[in-house]
């Protein structure tokens, strides 16, 4: 990485904001690299304000490297105020310019915040964040905790889903940030990057076609069959610890820059909970607003049941996937590789909520529910015997994809060793693709 024209340079203070490059992309360069004793300063803040507001100007992605301790108590409420300058401009830049955060070390109090309004975050080991720290929760929950307890690179990774990304140092953070950027393009109105590749687009994908085990329950690792249709085998996961049972990511699909939201049976057998809808929802967002196409890959029996869940809000975070699919304009494309029941069809981008194409393969379950759960509610009175020959029925009748494709909500039924070429083919067909929202200040996504 190169550093070129400094913004605000000559202005001092621990902050910087310069022109650069990565990989060979120019990006908004900004570093916040105070010592624990030091807190972010008004200077500080400002020069990240113009960081941000020169990247969304020029309209250049913005890579930062933050470590604070907070804001500068001896400043005062200016350095509080200014603080929150820096943080308007950064929502400013949302979904205008891609945005990354890299943790280098603590990252605590008010400016934490920053972190979480980024398009991705990197967390370098080592690091930690939190809006109140660890004396003050013992103070107010009276139970002891470490910073990387309460805050560490794991926890993100794993229990808050703000780490996209773990690196073991500084460097190897910005290659994975270079390595997502190489799926973005720069801004809002510019198209994703095309790469060549040697890897034949009508390859057979052999090994996506004998994954799926022949026990309608049992699991397999997805990921295996998104590196056998995507390019060279290359899949970039994020948030791969958080939310287990949905994975996202990119890819290159007949060079064509792709995002992928896939159920994970390994993990809750792929039901959808909070988490599973809040990582899909961003995700499917964030390749939104940058004009990267979606292909969502389908085996789910529904959402996950419980009290607790519902008590949370299941159905409000639940709608986030469904709106973030429902407003999506790029060009999606989504197979339904096993199961897909109920509320889950419609959310994991179905037909009905403008999905382009709706791919099956011959072993999909396409239904209301399962065949034991219909015949509990249709047949109640029905002995056991009665009830497997019902069940074996509704199967029979019901669990293929025939029925949705008659109906038009399934477009093609295809041989799973043919998805490879299917989905290149139907991506170069959907690559003008252009939809534009209905004029409005903006919508009301349900947070």
């Amino acid at each position: 990485m190169s550093e070129g024209v400094g913004v605000r340079a000559a202005a001092g203070g621990g902050a910087t904001a310069r022109l650069g490059d990565l990989d060979g992309r120019r990006i908004m360069r900004i570093t916040l690299q105070l010592e624990e004793t030091e807190g972010l300063t008004t200077v500080d803040a400002l020069t990240l304000e113009a960081g941000f507001g020169t990247a969304c100007e020029k309209r250049l992605p913005i890579v930062a490297s933050i470590t604070t301790t907070g804001v500068a108590i001896e400043e005062g409420f200016d350095a509080i105020a200014a603080w929150g300058r820096a943080a308007k401009a950064l929502a400013n830049a949302s979904g205008v310019v891609p945005t990354f955060i890299i943790a280098t070390g603590p990252v605590v109090a008010g400016p934490a915040l920053l972190l979480g309004l980024a398009d991705m975050v990197v967390f370098v080991d080592g690091a930690h964040a939190f809006v109140s720290g660890p004396a003050m929760v013992e103070s107010f929950t009276g139970v002891p905790i470490s910073r990387s307890g309460l805050g560490g690179t794991g926890t993100h990774a794993r229990s808050s889903g703000l780490a996209g990304l773990v690196a073991s140092d500084h460097e190897s953070a910005l290659d994975l940030v270079g390595a997502t950027l190489a799926h973005l393009p720069d801004h809002l109105d510019d198209m994703p990057p095309v790469t060549g590749t040697d890897d034949p687009s009508d390859r057979p994908t052999e090994i996506a076609s004998t994954t799926i085990p022949d026990h309608p329950t049992g699991s397999y690792d997805v990921r295996e069959i998104i590196r056998d249709l995507v390019d060279d085998g290359e899949f970039l996961e994020l948030r791969g610890s958080w939310a287990p049972n949905m994975v996202t990511g990119f890819c290159f699909l007949g060079g064509r820059s792709v995002g992928v939201i896939a159920n994970q049976s390994q993990a809750l057998a792929g039901s959808i909970d909070i988490p599973a809808s809040q990582k899909g929802a961003r995700f499917v967002a964030w390749c939104d607003a940058f004009n990267v196409p979606l292909l969502t890959l389908v085996d789910t029996s529904g959402f996950l049941p419980g009290k607790d869940l519902e008590w949370r809000g299941m159905i409000r975070h639940g709608a986030q996937l469904a709106f973030a699919y429902a407003r999506a304009t790029v060009p999606r494309v989504a197979v339904i590789l096993r199961k897909s029941y109920g509320g889950a069809y419609i959310v994991m981008d179905s037909t009905n909520m403008g999905n382009d194409l709706m791919i099956a393969w011959p072993s999909a379950e396409v239904a209301v529910m399962g065949a034991k759960g219909a015949v509990e509610i249709l047949h109640r009175k029905a002995s056991p015997e009665e009830r497997a020959t019902l069940e074996a029925d509704y199967e029979a009748r019901y669990l293929t994809p025939y029925p949705t494709a008659e109906r038009g909500s399934i477009s093609q039924v295809i041989d799973p060793i043919e998805t490879r070429a299917t989905l290149t083919a139907a991506f170069d067909l959907l690559a003008t693709k252009r939809e534009r929202l209905r004029p409005r200040k903006h919508d009301n996504s349900p947070l």
